[in-house]
């Protein structure tokens, strides 16, 4: 039986997209019956999606470890002693011919990693050529690169940046018991740079880090209240890392991380929600459930930045076993991307 959907345009014409969800409203989508959650989502996910399209992406740290941050989740934080040790920013050639590979392997979107507090100007140039580089092969670009400035996003926009990764994290409530050295509202003005400039928004947060549910629902409140919703929309459960505080925290529930997938899609029905990191401790029939509650994007590749990741053939098996198939790259990109590229 083939069971038509509809694309994204008439999705986006016959669902409504609101920015004026209250945390009374996002409690109660939670709060609804398994069963009953998930058919809202699924219903909503064919009504801006192809069901059986992913889209695939990867990840590569550019400038690994080092970071002056205090992220209580994050190995690269000089505060803690996880092995990672600092690295300089890599070199173009490098860089470029990571996303040759990806490319080849399938993957339509390019994202790399700088684990920086914030992008200095000296830094920019380089950054802008890895984007200028990656754009030129097709792919979908983006960076997460700290805080950046309402001038430093107008230079990466004119690169041909096509999104700016700045997760929130968690709720404006819980932040502080994960990390001091920058404020929420530092995340949101980076936000508001990255918007101004054009550039889309790939912003989500982390489920398991001790948090109740009610930062859950804060920090989807923040999201899906946005004027406009970020375009993508990382979930990720906690990759718990030795000498990280977070390493001893009780593993988080597979039913409650459905839930909030299920809950993104149904406030967010027109952006890419991303099953982000966390998948390599997730069983298939988990992350089987997380794409029937509207998940529609993965990272592929064996490392996220320096956490472990599901290898490709895995991934592939999976997926094949769905009746999964990848998401095309935007027809526009392909189009632009400089002839003759290998």
């Amino acid at each position: 039986m083939n069971i038509n959907h509809a694309n994204t345009t008439t999705g986006a014409s016959a669902m409504q997209i609101r920015s004026n969800w209250t945390r009374g409203e996002i409690e109660g989508l939670f709060d609804q019956p398994f069963n009953d959650l998930l058919f809202q989502a699924q219903t909503i996910h064919r009504a801006n999606f192809d069901p059986n399209e992913v889209q695939l992406s990867t990840l590569l740290s550019v400038k690994t470890g080092g970071c002056p941050e205090d992220c209580k989740y994050c190995p690269q934080s000089i505060s803690y002693e996880t092995g990672v040790a600092a690295e300089k920013l890599m070199d173009l050639d490098t860089v470029v011919q990571a996303a040759r590979e990806a490319r080849e392997a399938g993957a339509s979107r390019y994202c790399m990693g700088a684990a920086w507090r914030d992008l200095k100007d000296r830094d920019v140039p380089k950054v802008c050529a890895m984007i200028r580089e990656v754009k030129a092969l097709g792919m979908e670009t983006c960076v997460t690169l700290g805080m950046i400035t309402d001038d430093q996003a107008g230079e990466l926009k004119s690169a041909g940046l096509d999104y700016y990764n700045h997760n929130i994290d968690t709720s404006e409530e819980y932040y502080a018991e994960i990390i001091t050295t920058r404020t929420y509202q530092e995340r949101l003005d980076t936000l508001d740079h990255v918007r101004s400039a054009g550039i889309n928004v790939c912003c989500g947060g982390i489920v398991g880090m001790g948090e109740r549910r009610s930062d859950r629902v804060g920090m989807l409140e923040t999201l899906a209240t946005m004027k406009v919703h970020p375009e993508s929309v990382p979930i990720n459960m906690l990759v718990k890392v030795s000498g990280t505080p977070l390493d001893d925290v009780s593993d988080f529930d597979g039913i409650e991380f459905v839930r909030t997938i299920a809950v993104a899609r149904v406030l967010m029905p027109a952006s890419h929600v991303r099953l982000s990191a966390g998948r390599e401790n997730m069983n298939d029939e988990l992350q089987a459930l997380c794409f029937f509650a509207g998940a529609n994007s993965i990272f592929m590749g064996e490392k996220l930045l320096t956490t472990p990741n599901p290898a490709e053939d895995s991934d592939r098996q999976l997926l094949g076993r769905l009746g999964l198939r990848p998401e095309p790259c935007r027809q526009e990109l392909v189009e632009n991307a400089v002839e003759g590229v290998a």
